[in-house]
């Protein structure tokens, strides 16, 4: 049996595979060694996963995850992963790279993740062969969830928007300053309470504040990203994440503005890795 793993700062998509069939899949909160503690990933694990799969049977498992680009943070998952997968062969992979398996396959592009956080590759249809740092939501991350909830909920506390959508704010939201700086400067991982916004801003993106809330991060991300890349204008850009699906509409119009076409767009690449690995032997 294979399982195959695809985990962002918010949650991690679990797959079981036999022959190639899909026979189980959970989703779990999301790992990133890169702010949580490891006892923390064993805790979810144990209470969350191991439950509802055969670990035993799993002979493969393919982790694509954020925070896992650098060979000491994939260590750090395999050393969560590898007692409770004792027959398993790990492999821990960026989730750079399986955004590319999954949108672009075998063929080149240029591959942007835009859900918690945000990242970006030049992708030969192999192997990532670019990418400029996103430096996470405190220096980067333009285009993330996290950024847009940081852009917002700033806005809010000093009044930066119209009273429409202040008053929105208030009525759906019930938020207020104390709550908010509780959450970003007290609590674990901050990034993942800004980017809970994300779902919010998109469902009034028919307000102008919103609208252009998202457009103006969007824009960031490509200027900052996607256009630094060379070829970017002969490439087709591929997009992972939430934010991307949920707010198609806006990045097709920020591609318009910027001169880059898009590719696939899809909320997670659970779907397109199964493929990959299915086919991959």
């Amino acid at each position: 049996m294979m399982l195959i793993a695809d985990s962002g700062s918010t949650k991690t998509d679990w797959r079981m595979l036999e022959a190639e069939k899909e026979i189980a899949q959970v989703t779990t909160r999301g790992f990133n060694p890169y702010y949580q503690h490891l006892d923390e990933m064993r805790a979810e694990l144990t209470a969350a996963l191991l439950p509802r799969l055969p670990a035993d049977a799993v002979k493969r498992v393919y982790f694509y995850g954020a925070g896992c680009s650098t060979t000491e943070r994939q260590d750090k998952i395999s050393q969560v992963l590898s007692p409770f997968f004792k027959n398993a062969s790990i492999k821990v992979r960026s989730d750079l790279l399986g955004a590319a398996r999954a949108t672009g396959g075998n063929q080149p592009g240029i591959i942007s993740i835009l859900g918690t956080g945000s990242g970006s590759c030049l992708y030969d249809g192999g192997q990532i062969i670019g990418n400029i740092p996103s430096l996470g939501f405190i220096l980067g991350d333009e285009g993330s969830g996290a950024w847009l909830g940081k852009k917002m909920v700033t806005d809010f506390l000093r009044g930066h928007m119209p009273t429409k959508s202040i008053n929105t704010i208030k009525e759906k939201l019930q938020i207020d300053k104390e709550t908010i700086l509780e959450h970003v400067n007290h609590q674990t991982m901050p990034s993942r309470y800004l980017a809970g916004f994300a779902k919010f801003i998109s469902e009034n993106s028919d307000q102008t504040y919103f609208y252009q809330l998202v457009f103006d991060s969007f824009t960031a991300f490509a200027k900052n990203y996607i256009v630094r890349y060379q070829g970017y204008d002969n490439l087709q850009c591929h997009f992972v994440g939430s934010v991307a699906y949920y707010n198609q509409h806006i990045l097709h119009n920020v591609a318009k503005y910027n001169g880059f076409e898009i590719g696939n767009i899809i909320k997670s690449p659970i779907d397109g890795l199964t493929e990959y690995h299915s086919n991959s032997k």
